[in-house]
C-alpha cells in the first residue's frame, strides 16, 4: 500500500506534491477513514451498500463546507473503478461539459465508466442542469453533485428525480477530535494547546474538518514550546466567521428556530438563536419585523401588550442602533418567550377569509344599512335596526351576518392569559343572543 503522501494506484487520489497542506496530506485514502459520515458509509448505509455491490447511482451530496463531500466522491470512484472527472460549477461552462461527455462516451466504449463530480452544482443554471439529463439517463456518466445549499430550492426537479440526495453531517466534536489526533500523529508532536484551548479550536472549526486541519497547521508553525490557553489562542488565531449566509438556507433555518423556540415558550433557546443571528450579521430590522409578526400570530390577544412591546422594541432599536438597540430586541425575545400563547386570532382571521371567498358577494342584512335617501328607506334599508346603547345590557343581539348565511364562530379564544376574559365575554353575549332568539 502506498504511504500517505506517495503516489498510489489512482494518481488522481494520491497525487504527490511538495509542499502539501496538512489537510491534503491527511485526506482519507479509504471510505473507512472518513469521519463523521457513518450513517452513509457504514456497510449497511446507503453508500456502503452501493460500494459493496459496485454499482453507484447518480447522487447529490448535500452538506456544510468541510464535511468530506469531495473526498467521498473521489473514494466512491476509486472503490468502483470509475474514472474520476471533477468539475467546478463556478469555473466551468457548457463547453467544458461537452468535452467531459465526449470523453466519457469514448471511455464507455472502451469499457470504463465515468464518475462526473460537480462541486457546487447549485451554481449551474437551470438550462445547464437540464443538459446533464440525457447523459445521466443513458449511463454515459454517474453524476455526483456536491452542494452546500438545499437541493429542493436550487436544483431542477427533473435532475432531482434522477439522483438520490444524501445529507452529510457537520463534523461533531468526536469527529473533529479524530482529525486533531491524526494531525498530531502526522506531525509527530502534540498541538501546543491546553485542554480548554483544544476545545476552543474544535468550536472555532464549527463542524468544518478542512478548516480545523488548516488551523492545526497554523498552530504547528508557531515558534517555541509555549502551550496556549484560550486567551493566547484567541490572540494568535483570528476567529472564524460564523457559517451563516443571510441570503440562503441558513437564514431561514435560524429564523425558523427562533420562531419555534418562542412558540414553545423556550426563552433560553430563543435567546440563543437570536444571538446566533446577531453573530452572523443578520439585519436587526428583519428580526424586529419577525418578532412583531410573532407577537400578533402566536400570542395575539392572550397578551395584547405583546404587540405594544414589539413595536416599542423595534422603535428603540431604530433610535439606538447597534449595539445598544440589540438589548431592546433581546428584552422583547424574553417577553415573547414568557408570554401566554394563542393563535386564536390568527386562526379566526384565516377562517373568515375562507368564508368571505366562499360566500362571494352576499349583501349585508338591510337593517344594518344606512338609508340616506327616501328610496333606500322605502326598500327597507335601516328598518328594524336596534341601537345597542339603548338596550339594558348594551347589547341588542341582532344578526349582522348576510341574509342566507348561517352564523359562524371564527374566533375561539383559549383559556390562557387575557383571552380567558374574552371567552367569558363571548359566552355572556352568546347567552343573551340565545335568550333573544327564544323571545
Amino acid at each position: 500500500m502506498a504511504k500517505r503522501g506517495e503516489s498510489g494506484g489512482d494518481a488522481g487520489l494520491f497525487e504527490s506534491a511538495a509542499p502539501r497542506p496538512l489537510a491534503d496530506r491527511l485526506r482519507p485514502r479509504t471510505l473507512g477513514e472518513v469521519v463523521g459520515q457513518d450513517h452513509l458509509l457504514k456497510p449497511d448505509g446507503p453508500l456502503g451498500r452501493m460500494v459493496a455491490a459496485r454499482r453507484l447511482a447518480s447522487m447529490i451530496l448535500w452538506g456544510p463546507p468541510g464535511c468530506g463531500k469531495t473526498t467521498i466522491a473521489r473514494l466512491l470512484a476509486h472503490s468502483t473503478d470509475l474514472h474520476f472527472e471533477p468539475l467546478s460549477a463556478v469555473f466551468s461552462g457548457v463547453a467544458d461539459l461537452r468535452k467531459v461527455f465526449d470523453a466519457a462516451r469514448a471511455r464507455r466504449v472502451a469499457g470504463q465508466g465515468t464518475l462526473l463530480f460537480i462541486d457546487e452544482i447549485h451554481r449551474f443554471n437551470r438550462s445547464q442542469q437540464d443538459g446533464f439529463l440525457p447523459f445521466v439517463e443513458d449511463g454515459t456518466v454517474t453524476l455526483v453533485g456536491a452542494t452546500t445549499e438545499n437541493p429542493s430550492f436550487e436544483l431542477n426537479a427533473a435532475l432531482l428525480s434522477r439522483a438520490q440526495v444524501f445529507v452529510l453531517n457537520r463534523l461533531d466534536d468526536a469527529a473533529l477530535e479524530k482529525l486533531l489526533s491524526r494531525a498530531e500523529a502526522e506531525m509527530g508532536r502534540p498541538l501546543p494547546l491546553d485542554a480548554d484551548a483544544r476545545a476552543a479550536v474544535k468550536a472555532m472549526a464549527d463542524g468544518d474538518g478542512r478548516f480545523c486541519l488548516n488551523l492545526c497547521e497554523e498552530l504547528f508553525a508557531l515558534p517555541g514550546e509555549t502551550v496556549l490557553d484560550t486567551n493566547a489562542l484567541a490572540a494568535t488565531i483570528q476567529r472564524r466567521a460564523p457559517l451563516y449566509d443571510k441570503a440562503q438556507e441558513g437564514h431561514y433555518n435560524l429564523i425558523s428556530a427562533l420562531h419555534k423556540s418562542l412558540r414553545g415558550s423556550d426563552t433560553d433557546a430563543a435567546l440563543y438563536w437570536y444571538s446566533r443571528m446577531l453573530d452572523g450579521g443578520e439585519d436587526l430590522r428583519y428580526i424586529a419585523r419577525r418578532l412583531t409578526r410573532f407577537a400578533v400570530e402566536d400570542i395575539g390577544l392572550a397578551d395584547p401588550n405583546a404587540l405594544t412591546q414589539a413595536i416599542a422594541a423595534w422603535e428603540a432599536y431604530e433610535r439606538l442602533g447597534s449595539p445598544e438597540g440589540e438589548l431592546a430586541l433581546a428584552q422583547l425575545v424574553i417577553y415573547l418567550g414568557t408570554a401566554p400563547k394563542s393563535n386564536a386570532g390568527y386562526t379566526a382571521y384565516k377562517s373568515a377569509v375562507r368564508a368571505a371567498k366562499e360566500t362571494g358577494s352576499l349583501m349585508p342584512p338591510k337593517h344594518i344599512l344606512n338609508a340616506p335617501t327616501k328610496l333606500m328607506k322605502t326598500i327597507g334599508y335601516g328598518k328594524g335596526y336596534e341601537y345597542d346603547h339603548d338596550t339594558a345590557e348594551g347589547f341588542s343581539g341582532q344578526n349582522y351576518f348576510p341574509e342566507g348565511m348561517a352564523r359562524r364562530e371564527f374566533y375561539q379564544p383559549v383559556e390562557r392569559g387575557f383571552e380567558r376574559d374574552l371567552r367569558k365575554r363571548l359566552d355572556y353575549w352568546a347567552r343573551l343572543r340565545e335568550r333573544r332568539g327564544e323571545e
